[in-house]
């Protein structure tokens, strides 16, 4: 009973100190009034510190020589046993910054570090009490916000509270760019570069994330300027590190390289350069292609295909080197997706160095240059690179006859088979075996046009990467989406065995699942802080058309 009326007195007295606080005019002159206020944070009764929550806001601005005890006292409120306590503390934080604007960096900090909080009302209030002050000074709260994301001075010891701060820009500040980032030019510029401050040390996921954010701000949407463009892809570079030395041993480095290849190409399309990232590929890892895992390969050569048609006729010239090509060797492998990959950049890449091809291809090509060689005899050249077109046709009809005969048996199979299991594997052969087809068809599309001394490049986007969607009839042939993700599966990545003789007869066994099966994720981000990796599937095989490997210096 005496308890009872010990927190009745407490509670009757935090009501006086108010009202006489709110009746003044001079509030200074009652500085005791506050102080006990203050004090109140130590009272037994529950009711009674949550009545000081409300209270040591509300008057805080009136005395600033108490300030430091009021935010210690209140602070200490919020970390109260009690959930009612500190949800009541919570909400009153964001009241300290609203005729003090300089405490609000602290305060967000503060709150910052309570999203941690287990109880999902706890952090709901910590959730509104930090949108709250975001409306209300949006540039000094998101410095605030990701100083606990960066990690430049190694000042970030709690993983935890960096993932809930990143949860909570992600899934709150994000959604509403719209109505926070006024004046929109300013702000977008100001959470760029706080952004790019923060991307010394991400997970592939995070960086996909920030990225994706960035491409959906106005000042890099459609009527961005060549420089806005330039800047996401610099970004990008920065995150494939393409100013390291080189080591084909470094599976992470690998892995986030052509990652970060694959989300810069949609910028490529855009007018961006792909020259250092290009030339990166031609100087490190063309000349160890062979060295690099197997199933990144068929993700490079994706890569180097989608953003060939964007390279500038300088970099042609030198991806498209001019030496003799070796000899293929009998009894190798044909992996369809690698052929597809290289004849594409092939045909853009020679496009725009047309005369890079003569010593290369033994082509009689005539720009008027003294580069176009047309003294030189380049006769074997030409006739090695017809033999090998030759095989490649031979091989691309014979493995076409075989998929067009597995698909009809794939319908009658689906007809008879009875479970589900069965039917999914059934449809996915089939999906195997119309991919393998379209990319036959491409090969045979891109291998013609060179069957001639002066041969026809391709330069335009006639030809839809087999692991591509469909273009629709009414999209425009130079369009691409922005962001949209490569296709998963049956990609047509796999291996198919060569005949010893060109066009020969040997039986090719399950030539769907070897030829063309096998996914390859040449745009996901996943792993440890600062990577960004993808996963493929794709074997070797490269031998067989290494003409064309040789012309993009993949040996």
């Amino acid at each position: 009973m005496t308890e009872a009326s010990d927190d009745a007195k407490d509670i009757e007295k935090l009501y006086e100190y108010g009202e006489r606080l709110n009746e003044v005019k001079d509030k200074s002159e009652n500085a005791e009034d506050y102080e006990n206020i203050i004090k109140a944070v130590k009272s037994s009764s529950v009711k009674a510190r949550q009545l000081a929550a409300q209270l040591i806001p509300r008057f805080f601005k009136y005395f600033p020589a108490l300030s430091v005890n009021a935010v210690d006292a209140h602070l200490d409120l919020c970390e109260a046993e009690e959930l009612g306590i500190r949800v009541q503390a919570i909400r009153g934080l964001p009241l300290f910054c609203k005729d003090t604007p300089e405490y609000l960096s602290k305060i967000v900090d503060i709150l910052a570090q309570l999203l941690a909080a287990e109880e999902n009302v706890e952090r709901d209030a910590v959730h509104k009490a930090l949108l709250s002050l975001l409306r209300q000074d949006v540039q000094a709260s998101l410095t605030a916000l990701f100083k606990h994301v960066e990690s430049v001075d190694e000042q970030i010891t709690d993983e935890n509270l960096r993932e809930r701060t990143l949860l909570f820009i992600r899934d709150k500040v994000f959604p509403l760019k719209a109505e926070l980032l006024k004046p929109s030019e300013k702000m977008e510029r100001h959470i760029t570069n706080l952004i790019k401050r923060s991307l010394q040390d991400v997970t592939g996921a995070e960086f996909k994330m920030f990225m994706d954010f960035l491409k959906s701000l106005s000042m890099f949407g459609e009527k961005a300027s060549p420089e806005r463009i330039q800047e996401l892809i610099e970004i990008i570079e920065g995150q494939a590190d393409l100013d390291a030395q080189f080591n084909v041993t470094d599976g992470d480095h690998i892995d986030r390289l052509i990652s970060c290849l694959f989300m810069a190409l949609p910028f490529f399309e855009r007018g961006a350069s792909n020259s250092k990232f290009f030339n990166y590929l031609n100087k490190h890892l063309f000349p160890v292609f062979d060295k690099l895992p197997e199933e990144r390969k068929v993700d490079l050569l994706k890569n180097l295909a989608e953003g060939s048609p964007y390279t500038s006729s300088q970099d042609c010239r030198q991806i498209l080197p001019a030496k003799t090509m070796p000899r293929r060797k009998a009894g190798e492998e044909m992996n369809f997706t690698y052929v597809e990959c290289l004849l594409y950049a092939f045909h853009h890449l020679a496009h725009k160095a047309p005369n890079s091809t003569n010593s290369l291809c033994g082509y009689k090509i005539v720009t008027g240059q003294p580069s176009d060689r047309l003294g030189e005899d380049f006769s074997d050249q030409y006739k090695d690179f017809s033999e090998r077109l030759n095989c490649v046709e031979d091989l691309s009809r014979a493995t076409m006859r075989k998929l067009t005969q597995g698909l009809a048996e794939h319908n009658k199979s689906l007809t008879t088979a009875v479970s589900d299991e069965a039917k999914a594997t059934i449809r996915t052969q089939k999906q195997n075996a119309a991919t393998g087809l379209r990319t036959c068809n491409n090969i045979l599309a891109m291998t013609q046009p060179l069957q001639s001394k002066t041969p026809s490049f391709i330069g335009d986007k006639s030809i839809n990467l087999s692991w591509k969607d469909a273009v629709k009839p009414s999209a425009t042939s130079s369009a691409t989406t922005t962001g949209v993700k490569r296709p998963g599966a049956h990609n047509g990545a796999g291996n198919n065995p060569s005949k010893k003789g060109c066009g020969g007869g040997s039986t090719q066994n399950q030539l769907s699942n070897r030829a063309f099966g096998g996914p390859s994720y040449g745009g996901q981000t996943v792993g440890g802080r600062g990577r960004g990796r993808g996963h493929g599937r794709g074997r070797g095989g490269e031998e067989v058309f290494d003409s064309l490997v040789s012309a993009t210096n993949v040996t």
